[in-house]
């Protein structure tokens, strides 16, 4: 962040960088809180670390934090909840406000939002709990083809995600996502490059990054893979041509303004091999920062520094209500 010096960072105030959580990702988010919390003291911040599964969220004002980095990922973190909570208290946060947040938690919802705007992502069904055991697998093989992805509705860092190919596997596919959440996702799927696209800012200033494309083992970019090898390839710059990665970007960031989304967000991508079509997958709007991190890799391309991007991030802390700030 140009120009970020230790007066910027005083005037930041107390900061508390929220982490852990109650979610299944709570290892990822306590990686991902560690690395932030590091970061802001280096830079001069006075921050704090929270975990908001061993402390109550609301005493952050009685404690005196005037802005919160959230670097919780999942439930309770990145659906909108602790986003309405610090809304109530008038801190300051990290990342989207909490329609966007909870908007783009689900990815139903969020499928449901892109296709109203024309925007394209694959063709899905919707499986509730109750169908689990007696919905037709013919009929969901007819409607989205094999291979196809199963994952649940409201997770992430790829938790209970299987990607289905023989209709043998389907059933347990869908009770393992369904053991998740408890609406299912049955995805049609996209074979081919498999891109990311970080983006910064809010409305018409919002930025995308530099694309990242992902070469997974055996194409199989799971949690496994995601955090703990060292075998998938990140490829930035992602190779693929000028013109192909500016249509992306674009759809990225309308992607990204339709959903209200503000401060950051990183959007993956699926691109079809044979038509070079590119199909929106999901959005996740308080991005990974661990050290296997995509939005950190991908700003460092950009020739913005881990220390960098997280003191920007934090000084674009904003509220919904904008009035709300004390």
């Amino acid at each position: 962040m140009s120009g970020f010096n230790l007066s910027s960072a005083a005037q930041l105030g107390k900061v508390a960088v929220l982490m852990g959580g109650r979610s299944a990702e709570r290892e990822v988010s306590l990686m991902s809180g560690r690395g932030v919390l590091k970061a802001l003291l280096d830079s001069g911040v006075d921050a704090h670390a929270f975990d908001t599964a061993e402390r109550d969220v609301m005493t952050l004002r009685q404690e005196g934090f005037e802005r919160c980095f959230i670097a919780l990922h999942g439930r309770f973190g990145e659906d909108g909840t602790v986003q309405g909570a610090l809304e109530l208290m008038g801190i300051p946060y990290t990342g989207s406000g909490v329609m966007a947040s909870s908007m783009a938690m689900d990815k139903v919802m969020t499928k449901r939002v892109w296709q109203a705007e024309g925007l394209p992502t694959p063709r899905h069904v919707l499986v509730h709990p109750s169908q689990i055991d007696t919905v037709s697998g013919e009929a969901l093989i007819a409607a989205l083809g094999l291979p196809m992805i199963v994952k649940p509705a409201k997770e992430g860092s790829s938790i209970g995600v299987s990607k289905v190919t023989q209709a043998a596997d389907l059933t347990a596919a869908l009770r393992a996502a369904a053991a998740c959440d408890s609406d299912v996702l049955c995805e049609q799927c996209i074979v081919g490059d498999e891109v990311t696209c970080p983006v910064l800012g809010e409305g018409s200033q919002a930025q995308a990054l530099p694309m990242i494309r992902i070469v997974a083992p055996d194409g199989n970019y799971d949690y496994q893979n995601k955090y703990f090898t060292d075998d998938t390839q990140y490829l930035v710059p992602c190779g693929l041509p000028e013109t192909e990665i500016a249509v992306i970007e674009a759809l990225v960031i309308q992607a990204y303004q339709v959903l209200g989304c503000r401060g950051w967000g990183r959007i993956d991508v699926m691109i079809d091999a044979a038509t070079r079509q590119a199909y929106l997958l999901e959005i996740n709007t308080s991005p990974g920062m661990t050290g296997h991190s995509l939005v950190p890799m991908s700003a460092c391309a950009a020739g913005m520094s881990y220390e960098a991007l997280c003191c920007h991030l934090l000084a674009h802390a904003s509220l919904d209500y904008k009035g709300a700030a004390q």
